[in-house]
């Protein structure tokens, strides 16, 4: 005898859920909200899902890689997506997680010359990249040309130090900077999902701490 899947919780209840754990303010504030990730690797995908689950109402997600065997360990892929766009099955897994999140996928490279429109729409963006000229790129990019944005950035999430060490900073009023901002992922050996979750997960409390105000 075969059952039958159990029917989702409308957008109703989602919301109700939210508000019993979150308030009432931060789940309006959040559902208002649209949050850019920038590369959806071990960070990015742990941010975006994060930021979904607290229901933030529109997320829009960037990468052009694609899901490789090295990335499962840390990432938020399954092992049948190797080989799929990570844009493409971040979605996948975004829209069994979250279904009533408003997604903007994007399979492309951010540069200086996309990224503003890109990101114009965000009200936080966060950088989530593995490579140093590509996060200076961006941040770069953002201060000169969104100047109005807040931008959360990540430095330093390898090796297997203890997690204490991973803290966010404010560098300016627009700019946030969350890691321990010495172990750069191209330089240590070691780079594991707890302190890459955790990192990630800096990011993501602090775009939600912006989006209610919470300097």
């Amino acid at each position: 005898m075969s059952s039958s899947a159990a029917p989702l919780p409308s957008r109703e209840q989602i919301l109700a859920a939210l508000v019993q754990k979150q308030g009432a303010d931060a789940v309006e504030k959040l559902q208002k909200a649209t949050i850019a990730v920038c590369g959806l690797g071990g960070l990015g995908s742990n941010i975006a899902i994060s930021l979904a689950r607290a229901g933030v109402g529109r997320l829009i997600l960037i990468d052009f890689d694609t899901v490789d065997i090295t990335n499962l360990h840390r990432q938020q892929y399954k092992m049948n997506q190797v080989g799929i766009p990570k844009a493409e099955a971040l979605l996948q897994n975004l829209e069994e997680i979250a279904p009533y999140v408003h997604y903007e996928v994007h399979q492309v490279k951010v540069t200086a010359e996309n990224a503003v429109s890109l990101l114009q729409e965000a009200d936080v963006i966060c950088e989530a990249f593995d490579k140093a000229d590509a996060k200076a790129m961006l941040v770069d990019t953002v201060l000169e040309k969104l100047p109005q944005k807040y931008l959360v950035a990540a430095s330093g999430m390898a090796s297997y130090d203890s997690g204490n060490s991973i803290k966010t900073r404010k560098i300016t009023d627009r700019l946030y900077l969350c890691g321990d901002g010495q172990n750069d992922v191209d330089e240590v050996v070691g780079l594991v999902a707890p302190r890459v979750m955790l990192c990630a997960a800096h990011q993501a409390l602090t775009a939600i701490r912006l989006v209610l105000g919470l300097d």
